[in-house]
């Protein structure tokens, strides 16, 4: 059996062979290192973190299909060693993740870009894995390890002593972005050019079998009943011009009963199979009783996956520049500012928001029990209720977002109490 010392040598042997292997690859590891498309040109500069935070390591890419939020890490965006504080880059990761363990989320590492010159030492990995306690790893639901090598699997030998066995049931490797693309919602993803440079790399030297395709097929003409993926007025349309989709008015009218008193209600996520049945229900024209599931979470997962799902937002792609642009707006004005932006979306979507948001207002009211205040919604409805028309929605993006959507929740009468369209519904 071998020694944990000679592991670790052998760990970097296997780093060394990769580094060779790839040495006509170095695009990653620069001073200035690629940042993931659909991002930002990164923080601003009076972020706590600005010296790790700038570097694109760290992303949050919204939520999954089924409610959850994705975090990941980029090995090839590590700048090398002694330019980067590895003790800052634990703290900040940890600041990154405070926002949002408790809810369930999904961290994706992509292995590819680290090198002997950019690598955190393994006493550092060990003490990462030392300060991740129980809240860290509770509502962790799965790590995907994007292109792993032999270096990865010798590294996790050396951890294993230490890992749990209900954490290490949690591990998937993936070898290839498409096989990531069967768990998670690939659009989605914030992937460094360099990883994806890779992956096709990868997928041209396979031999005897055709490279996994990372784009997905075209898609089939909606059924009549489809009620997930289509636009708002396909739904009106084959709905006898109902102003509300089925799907929100369902699940509001049953979480407004059921769910206003549900700790957490909107944080936590439902079995990943349960959904796609329910949402199946749903595009079929069949009914679906959410009493049969005996879990609220269910209907909340339902509703937030709707929203997500729709071709474009709910709010428009036209609102996210002018929300994007909203910390520039004095803090007295915000609430003008929203009123302003709401106001100016078509009446459909007005009026689907407003009956949204109606509700969303009505669930922070009972925050006391729930500890569900208007932020807190806000930091999970916010990315389903606007995003980019390109590209995904980055880390630094995200501040706007949520603070926008507070506003939307916490001063609902005001933003939303001006316009009253005739055929608008209340929930």
């Amino acid at each position: 059996m071998s020694s944990t010392s000679d592991l670790e040598q052998l760990a970097e042997i296997e780093l060394e062979k990769e580094e060779e292997e790839d040495e006509e690859d170095q695009t990653c590891v620069t001073d200035a290192p690629s940042l993931p498309p659909g991002s930002t040109l990164g923080p601003d500069s009076s972020h706590p973190y600005y010296d790790v935070a700038r570097h694109g390591i760290i992303q949050v890419s919204g939520d999954d299909r089924y409610g959850r939020k994705l975090i990941i890490f980029s090995s090839c965006c590590l700048p090398p060693s002694h330019q980067l504080n590895h003790r800052r880059l634990l703290e900040y990761l940890k600041f990154t993740l405070d926002q949002y363990v408790e809810m369930d989320y999904i961290l994706v590492y992509f292995h590819y870009g680290l090198r002997s010159s950019n690598k955190p030492s393994l006493k550092w990995l060990r003490e990462a894995y030392g300060e991740f306690d129980r809240k860290y790893k509770k509502n962790l639901k799965t790590l995907y390890v994007v292109h792993p090598t032999n270096f990865i699997r010798i590294v996790w030998n050396i951890f294993k002593p230490l890992i749990s066995h209900k954490f290490g049931k949690k591990l998937t490797y993936v070898n290839y972005l498409s096989e990531l693309g069967e768990h998670l919602n690939y659009e989605q993803l914030i992937i460094p050019p360099d990883v994806l440079r890779h992956d096709e790399k990868l997928r041209a030297a396979q031999k005897g079998e055709p490279p996994p395709s990372v784009k997905t097929p075209p898609a089939r003409p909606p059924l009549p009943t489809q009620q997930f993926g289509v636009s708002l007025q396909y739904i009106r349309e084959k709905n006898r011009e109902a102003m509300i989709p089925p799907v929100i008015t369902q699940t509001v009218t049953y979480l407004k009963e059921k769910g206003l008193m549900t700790e957490g209600i909107f944080r936590r996520s439902a079995r990943v199979q349960l959904i796609k049945d329910v949402q199946k229900l749903y595009n079929l024209g069949k009914p679906v009783n959410f009493e049969e599931f005996g879990d609220v979470h269910v209907p909340a997962v339902i509703l937030k996956t709707f929203l997500r799902e729709l071709p474009e937002p709910l709010l428009t792609f036209r609102v996210y520049n002018q929300v994007q642009d909203f910390l520039n707006v004095e803090s007295s004005l915000r609430i003008t500012r929203c009123k302003q932006v709401v106001e100016s979306l078509p009446e459909h979507n007005f009026i689907v928001a407003k009956y949204l948001l109606s509700f969303l207002h009505v669930v922070s009211q009972q925050s006391i029990v729930n500890k569900m205040s208007a932020s807190n919604l806000a930091c999970v409805f916010g990315v389903n209720l606007v995003w980019p028309r390109h590209g995904s929605i980055s880390l630094s993006a995200l501040t706007p977002i949520n603070i926008f959507t507070d506003i939307l929740i916490e001063h609902f009468h005001t933003v939303f109490g001006s316009r009253c369209p005739p055929a608008q519904v209340t929930p």
